[in-house]
Parts: C-alpha cells; sequence; structure tokens
C-alpha cells in the first residue's frame, strides 16, 4: 500500500491538521484538496456504514464494493481515515478530543445536525478557541431555504446561467455530471484556508458559512456576465446557441471532422476561420463578415455547409493545429482516452498512478495547479473504512485494550 513517504518536504499546508465530517462530493472536495497540499486530514466515518460516498458507482471492474467506489477512492486520497460514532455520548468526547488538538473541523451535514450533536462551532470553540470551522451545505445555514433538499439541476437551475443554456426553441439545459458541488468544494477549500490563515495571524478561530447555491450565483461560467447584462440593460437575455449567452453567428458550434468532433468560436472571428481554411474564393462574400448577416440562418446554412466539407477532409490535430496558426479559437473534442495520451497532459503530469489495496494500480487525476517549491503529491490512498483508527486514538493516548472496547461498544 502507498503510504507516506517520510522523505517528502514540507508542503504548503504542511502543519494544518483538519477534522473531515464531510460525506458524499462537495465536502470532500474541499478536503481533498486540504490535504493534497499538506493538511493532515482525519476523515470520521460512521462505523460499519461509512461515508455515502462509498455505495457511488462507477466501481472498480464494476463491483459495488464499499472499497472500490471510482469518487471516493479519488475524493479521499491523501487523508487518514478513522470511525466514530457521534451519537454516543462516548463519541461526542472523543470527537471534543481529536476538536481540542485540530486547527479545522470541515462538515457537510444539514443545517442544525451539529448543533443537536453537540457539537456547534460554539461548543466546539469552548475547547479550542483558535478553531476555525466550515460548513457545506446546500443553501447556507440561514435563510428560508436553509432546510431545503438539493439538485445538481436545481443548483444550475437557481444559481448558475442555466437560463442561456441550450438552443433558444428548446428548454434550458445543465451541464453534464455534478461540476456545481465540485466548484463548491474548491470554494470551500479556498475559504477554509483563508480562514486558517486568519487564525494564525490573529491567533482566534473562525466560522465559515458556505452555500453550495451561492457559489454558483457568484460563479464566472456565465452567471457574473449575465448578473452585469441585467444590471446593466435590465434584460435576462435568451438562449441562442450551446457557447454562450446570445447568438453567437456562424463556424460556432461543435462540428464533426474526418476522425470526431471540433469546438469553434466563429461569429465576429469568423475571418481567423476562413484564414484558417486558407481563404477559400468562395467564402470572400462581405455577407460572411459582417456580424449582422452571419445570424442570418440562409448565411450560416450557406456557410456551413461549406464548413463541414473542409472539416471532413481534415482530422482533430489538423484542425487544431491550423486554427492555432489562425489564431482561431478552436479546440478538439477528446474521448477519455485521448485525454490520457495527449502529449501535453503527459509531460505536465496531469494524471498519476495511485496504488491502493483493493484495486491495485489505477490512473487518478492529479494535482490542480503546480507549485515549485512546495508540490502535490500522492502520499497514501483513500483510506479503508476505519483503516488508521489505532494510529489515530493512540496519539489520543487510547490502548489497544481501549480500542477493543470501543469497537464492542459500537463507539469506533
Amino acid at each position: 500500500m502507498q503510504e507516506r513517504d517520510q522523505t517528502v518536504g514540507e508542503q504548503a499546508l504542511s502543519g494544518m491538521r483538519v477534522i473531515d465530517l464531510t460525506h458524499y462530493l462537495a465536502g470532500p472536495m474541499c478536503t481533498k484538496r486540504l490535504a493534497d497540499y499538506g493538511a493532515d486530514v482525519i476523515k470520521v466515518e460512521r462505523p460499519g456504514t461509512g461515508d455515502g460516498a462509498r455505495s457511488l458507482g462507477p466501481f472498480y471492474h464494476d463491483d459495488p464494493h464499499p472499497e472500490k467506489s471510482g469518487l471516493f477512492l479519488y475524493l479521499n486520497t491523501n487523508k487518514r481515515g478513522i470511525t466514530l460514532n457521534l451519537k454516543a455520548a462516548l463519541g461526542k468526547e472523543i470527537f471534543l478530543e481529536l476538536a481540542r488538538k485540530a486547527d479545522v473541523v470541515v462538515e457537510s451535514f444539514k443545517p442544525g445536525v451539529m448543533k443537536r450533536l453537540g457539537l456547534s462551532y460554539d461548543e466546539l470553540r469552548q475547547v479550542n478557541p483558535r478553531l476555525v470551522m466550515t460548513s457545506v451545505s446546500n443553501f447556507g445555514q440561514s435563510g428560508p431555504y436553509r432546510d431545503y433538499e438539493l439538485t445538481e439541476l436545481m443548483t444550475f437551475g437557481m444559481g448558475g446561467p442555466m437560463q442561456h443554456k441550450g438552443h433558444h426553441d428548446r428548454e434550458p439545459v445543465k451541464y453534464g455530471g455534478r461540476p456545481s458541488v465540485y466548484h463548491a468544494g474548491a470554494v470551500a477549500a479556498m475559504a477554509t484556508v483563508v480562514g486558517y490563515y486568519g487564525m494564525v495571524r490573529h491567533g482566534t478561530g473562525d466560522y465559515i458559512d458556505m452555500s453550495i447555491v451561492d457559489t454558483q450565483i457568484g460563479s464566472m461560467d456565465g452567471r457574473v456576465a449575465a448578473l452585469l447584462q441585467y444590471q446593466f440593460t435590465g434584460q435576462n437575455g435568451h438562449r441562442g446557441s450551446v457557447i454562450g449567452v446570445g447568438p453567437a453567428g456562424a463556424g460556432s458550434g461543435m462540428f464533426p471532422c474526418a476522425d470526431g468532433y471540433v469546438h469553434f468560436y466563429g461569429g465576429t472571428r469568423l475571418d481567423r476561420q476562413i484564414k484558417m481554411m486558407g481563404n477559400p474564393p468562395e467564402l470572400r462574400d462581405p455577407k460572411f463578415y459582417n456580424p449582422e448577416t452571419q445570424a442570418d440562418p440562409s448565411v450560416q446554412e450557406e456557410y456551413e455547409a461549406y464548413f463541414l466539407g473542409w472539416l471532413m477532409n481534415h482530422t482533430k490535430k489538423e484542425i487544431f493545429e491550423l486554427g492555432q496558426e489562425a489564431a482561431n479559437v478552436c479546440a478538439p473534442m477528446y474521448t477519455t482516452d485521448e485525454v490520457l495520451e495527449d502529449a501535453h497532459v503527459k509531460m505536465r503530469g496531469v494524471f498519476v498512478p495511485v496504488e491502493h489495496p483493493m484495486t491495485g494500480k489505477v490512473t487518478y487525476p492529479g494535482r490542480p495547479f503546480v507549485m515549485e517549491k512546495t508540490p502535490w503529491v500522492v502520499l497514501r490512498p483513500a483510506p479503508l473504512l476505519g483503516q488508521h483508527n489505532a494510529e489515530v486514538y493512540s496519539e489520543l493516548g487510547y490502548s489497544a485494550q481501549d480500542m477493543v472496547a470501543l469497537r464492542q461498544d459500537h463507539i469506533i
């Protein structure tokens, strides 16, 4: 099993101790970012079942096993894992011991759960005034929607730029997958680091209330532009193309080519696209360059008939290179295997192998950014359920006999 290499130097967040009470996606993404850059993250799971993400696919080799969930394995690298029953009185006492020695607690329960457990921030800071606590929830800890359930579709519709996504004559659509909760987790990690260094500077802890919907309302992914548009014009905008707000004109969107698909931004940059094709005489008519006539469906149809013919005679790689030479914004649509094999991706080390006892060596997405002096590194795979019980509880002074008793009493 891949474990901590004691030869690894100091990382950016070395010395930060985090108690992780998060589950599923948004919260674990937050604590993963902290663990990846050196924080000692202790993931606390429910005895017997653990994080609900253990039951989510895809599973390694399609084997639905709690130690083989791809989501759980990815979101929990570099963490130590323990089990603890927070509903038991002794479990609460043990958690307070953990909090006393921690710098940060991150939790993603529904609002009010930590208070009902007797572990609210007001109670935790009684044992550790320097503690920073981050709560990640759907709508935040206050407001009329505080206790509401939330799905990815709701998140994107209420907080994101969904009103502008899709075709004008169809219903709006969201992005595939769950990008909103991952984005919220990344924002929560940044907020937690800000809180931690504020504590280091000023000597007192802080409470951070993270709303998933709030992070979408403030997102630069089209939402801020739409908010500014409304502020200045009073208009909500409309769905006009698959790539952004309003009509983008001819030559914009996803198009087929000889070996797949390529994405283009045409419209006002159509002259560069035509340059990419070698400035064919068939496309010299001024109507292809005028922003007003570009939006005419008949002009788009005429242009794209020629464009498609050219595309089908070129590969994704050829088009990408020709487009870049002509300063035309375009990129190939990669399949998963093409992403993994791309020369640039390989050179940058975007993917890394991780050895896990239940899956063997598997390729994972690696660091989100490069730091020269304090690098990201895989120190350990995601923990097995309760894997580090003996290690962590011994740090609190519990003996092997104590551990047996805790296990028999269903505390761990």
